[in-house]
């Protein structure tokens, strides 16, 4: 595929999601700003996957998400732009997310982050704000009972590896009780942006997996759930380098059983 080519789906693309935040806006106007899960899950879902779409990106899902009825704590491998598509697209129910906040400079997703109530960060050199937002989260999220998405490496990791995961998901699902659900992007390097956001035609594999119970988690062991949340993504990701399947055990103990069946 020419530059070129590459260049007219891109400004397609941007132009879709001007349009789509502003079909949106119009949308919220006379819903007084109150359906936010109409304008998450049905017109960002369908703007999410009209954006890939474009890019000539299809995506396979295996698994699925937690009922809306039970609040969840969402968390995923960040290696690619095309992460932010993809989670829109899935259309995850009463889900919110965690953004960074320097998304909010681009018209179009500042524009469907505010109607979908995003909570914004700020980066991790900025403790005290972070977690003044992590603690408003955590109330509304008592409040509504939403569920939550986030990343827990904070910011793209372009390198094939998982990356450093911070404490925010696994303090805040501590909080909250709520199960973690682990989802895993397998996105091929042919079509990887990166950094980037000329995405290149092709498929891409979202796999979610077993949800893990938090309910006996206390604050004094958050660094250690972490620890063992992480080493479960990278046997996941090894395994799927490897021989491109998952491993036979997806609990966060290598020599639990297996629970691949979960995701039939």
């Amino acid at each position: 595929m020419t530059r070129a080519v590459l260049w007219l789906r891109l400004a397609a693309a941007f132009a879709l999601m001007t349009i789509g935040s502003l079909v949106m806006l119009a949308v919220a106007v006379p819903t007084l700003f109150l359906a936010r899960r109409f304008y998450s899950e049905v017109v960002a879902r369908a703007l999410g996957a009209a954006v890939l779409r474009i890019c000539g990106v299809r995506y396979r899902v295996h698994g699925a998400p937690q009922p809306a009825s039970r609040q969840t704590v969402y968390i995923a491998n960040h290696t690619s732009t095309l992460d932010l598509f993809v989670l829109i697209a899935l259309g995850l129910p009463r889900t919110r997310f965690f953004l960074s906040g320097f998304l909010k400079k681009m018209p179009p997703i500042g524009i469907v982050g505010g109607l979908i109530r995003i909570f914004w960060t700020v980066p991790q050199e900025f403790p005290n704000e972070r977690r003044a937002i992590f603690k408003r989260a955590d109330r509304i999220l008592r409040e509504t009972g939403d569920s939550v998405f986030l990343s827990p490496e904070g910011m793209r990791i372009t390198n094939g590896e998982i990356g450093k995961f911070n404490k925010g998901a696994f303090h805040l699902a501590t909080s909250l009780g709520s199960p973690i659900v682990p989802i895993y992007f397998d996105i091929p390097s042919a079509i990887n942006p990166g950094m980037g956001y000329d995405a290149r035609p092709g498929a891409l594999d979202v796999y979610f997996l077993p949800a893990i119970d938090t309910s006996d988690w206390t604050v004094a062991d958050v660094e250690k759930n972490r620890d063992d949340v992480r080493a479960l993504y990278v046997r996941v990701h090894d395994s799927m380098g490897a021989t491109g399947r998952l491993p036979k055990s997806l609990s966060l103990h290598e020599d639990a059983p297996a629970m691949q069946e979960a995701l039939a």
